[in-house]
């Protein structure tokens, strides 16, 4: 039997999942968007209203889907209302324990059929699969931000997730014009792997005294031909969540080439996380 993807649960109202109940809202897919705090769901929607009002103005969304896309989306406290969901994303923060219990929650309301993703950037899904009753239907959906924009999808096959379950999320990927690509189960997948430990480097060398963090930008963009430098990057993405990752890719393959850098801790410890703080390796509170 083949699965039907139709109604979406996104859990998180923060800037991932809110890009993500948007994703699936322009594709046609009713979406409900659940957090703990009516604040971060009124946050939420006025993120994605302010992202569909920036489509229509540069003509790639019509005024009217932008409006039925909004229309689409559901904002709940209440857990249960995933009761009648066919695929819950969790889009929450990069801690194994919170994403443990919340997958717990998920267990108790959703359908035995329904499939439950994870939106972890790090984690290994086999041991969030572990932490559920039905293993067979959890797998990763890792987004890349903003997700909007971005074409990827990286789909993780947990130890445990059934070929099922895996073809219908990634034909679900494609369906909602994104490219789905397949990564086994291994701390950081393949983007985070190369790309987390690459912002950390940069970050030792400003440690260090090698080059300022303008100068290290700079060298990457002209040298590297990266659209962004990684320092920007870190701060687009959130020093905080860097050193998430750091430390999972750390403790996970216990190998030195992933410790964190000393700077990066310390500009967790001072609250500057980048731009969502107005203050990272660069200010933005002109912006």
């Amino acid at each position: 039997m083949t699965l039907k993807i139709q109604k979406i649960g996104v859990v998180g109202a923060g800037t991932m999942g809110s890009g993500i109940a948007q994703a699936f809202a322009v594709s046609g897919y009713e979406v409900v968007l659940r957090d703990i705090a009516q604040g971060a769901l009124d946050h939420a929607r006025s993120v994605v209203e302010s992202s569909l009002g920036r489509l229509v103005s540069k003509n790639k969304l019509e005024a009217a889907a932008a409006e039925a896309a909004l229309g689409r989306i559901k904002t709940t406290l209440a857990v249960e209302d995933f009761h009648d969901a066919d695929l819950v994303v969790e889009a929450v923060l990069e801690k194994f324990e919170v994403k443990k219990a919340i997958f717990s929650e998920l267990d108790r309301v959703v359908r035995d059929d329904a499939v439950l993703a994870s939106n972890t950037s790090s984690i290994s899904l086999t041991k969030i699969a572990a932490a559920t009753k039905i293993p067979s239907r959890v797998i990763g959906m890792h987004f890349f931000n903003p997700v909007p924009m971005m074409a990827l999808v990286e789909i993780i096959r947990a130890l445990q997730t059934s070929d099922e379950v895996a073809a219908a999320v990634t034909s679900l990927v494609s369906a909602i014009g994104k490219d789905a690509r397949v990564a086994r189960d291994s701390y950081g997948f393949v983007v985070n792997r190369v790309l987390i430990p690459m912002i950390n480097e940069a970050i030792n060398c400003v440690y260090e005294n090698v080059a300022t963090p303008e100068d290290v930008d700079a060298m990457m963009k002209l040298g590297a031909a990266h659209p962004m430098g990684p320092l920007s990057l870190g701060d687009l993405i959130g020093l905080d969540i860097v050193l998430d990752v750091m430390e999972t890719l750390y403790a996970g393959f216990n190998d030195p080439k992933f410790r964190p850098s000393p700077l990066l801790k310390q500009m967790c410890d001072a609250g500057y996380l980048g731009r969502k703080t107005k203050r990272g390796f660069f200010d933005y509170s002109a912006k």
